[in-house]
């Protein structure tokens, strides 16, 4: 039998705590017997949520990603996009003479705008993206030879 000191508005109780079967339980208070009714306990309610799971890259029907990556051949290079976002404009044009350190395209990502530079003095081959389009990181943008 555990054994509890009470006060309540100025008077002090003693009480004992007894068998307790089921929802009844036995409670002795100040030496007085008692039979308490227990309200059943109620069962907690968990709910799982399940996160929907984001959905696989679409594919061809030979298996390959269908964004293709263009493939840049001879002493041709790729200005790749640093950082995924969307072309803002494209200051330059296919045959143009441009040097390493001219903006040969704009590229908004994070709210932000970028300017992606030649990387390397040659002339513009071929211009991959137009304005307005989306790239991801990597994804060649112009072609310098």
């Amino acid at each position: 039998m555990k054994e509890y000191k009470y006060k309540i508005n100025g008077n002090t109780y003693n009480v004992a705590v007894g068998d307790i079967d089921g929802n009844i339980a036995q409670v002795e208070v100040n030496g007085v017997a008692y039979r308490v009714e227990l309200e059943p306990a109620k069962a907690a309610t968990v709910k799982t949520v399940q996160a929907p799971r984001p959905a696989a890259a679409p594919r061809t029907a030979t298996g390959e990603k269908v964004i293709a990556k263009p493939v840049v051949a001879g002493s041709a290079q790729a200005v790749k996009a640093p950082l995924p976002g969307v072309v803002l404009s494209i200051p330059v044009k296919v045959g143009q003479a441009v040097k390493a350190a001219d903006t040969v395209l704009l590229l908004e990502a994070m709210k932000m705008e970028n300017a992606i530079h030649a990387g390397r003095d040659g002339v513009v081959k071929e211009i991959l993206v137009s304005a307005g389009d989306s790239v991801l990181e990597g994804n060649p943008l112009i072609v310098i030879e």
